[in-house]
């Protein structure tokens, strides 16, 4: 089995942690992952938001549907999509500039951008975006041996305005968090290849 293979069966939806912390040189290397992910025409509508603080962490907890995880964890990173900023003018600019292409080609992507954004769901679509992030978070932790639990059982709107988030501008997309296992893995479940697989 090869280095990646073992991240990936390494990787659980962690429950409880126990207790100790990352260095910071793992959760910079987490957190440099989920900045170098793939994203819908290179906008990058993610931010992170790291919590290490003990009492913000007891505060989500109960809006977090009491899980353990939020309290034991090492490190919480919550994943914020960017509503707003992926629809300003100079953010486009500034993103389809850096690829350094002629005039012609620039205003081109650029408008084409613009006209996928008005059919889209832009909360929705910059939240499918942030998942791609994440994975790439939960697998570096689990090269490094880290543990992990991506967290979708939350009260979104209390979450938001207790982090006080301009809900017009940006939103909690999803909750991760991180640290080393407190229990033993259990058994990784999946369907086989055969069942999962169709070839044309």
């Amino acid at each position: 089995m090869d280095s990646f293979q073992e991240a990936l069966s390494f990787r659980h939806a962690c429950k409880e942690f126990d207790g100790r912390k990352i260095g910071e040189e793992d959760l910079i290397s987490i957190l440099e992952a989920g900045r170098l992910s793939p994203s819908s025409f290179g906008m990058e509508p993610w931010r992170f938001l790291v919590i290490e603080d003990p009492e913000v962490k007891a505060d989500l907890r109960p809006l977090c549907w009491d899980q353990k995880q939020i309290t034991s964890c090492s490190h919480l990173i919550v994943i914020k999509n960017q509503i707003a900023l992926v629809q300003e003018e100079d953010y486009i600019e500034r993103v389809f500039r850096r690829r350094g292409l002629d005039e012609e080609r620039t205003r081109a992507y650029i408008e084409r951008y613009k006209s996928f954004l008005k059919g889209q769901n832009i909360p929705e679509w910059t939240a499918k975006q942030c998942y791609i992030a994440l994975e790439s978070m939960l697998l570096a932790a689990a090269f490094r041996k880290i543990d992990s639990c991506p967290i979708e059982g939350f009260e979104r709107e209390k979450v938001e305005e207790y982090l006080g988030l301009d809900r017009k501008r940006e939103g909690v997309a999803v909750i991760a968090t991180f640290g080393y296992r407190k229990n033993p893995q259990p058994p990784k479940r999946r369907f086989s290849l055969a069942e999962l697989v169709e070839r044309i």
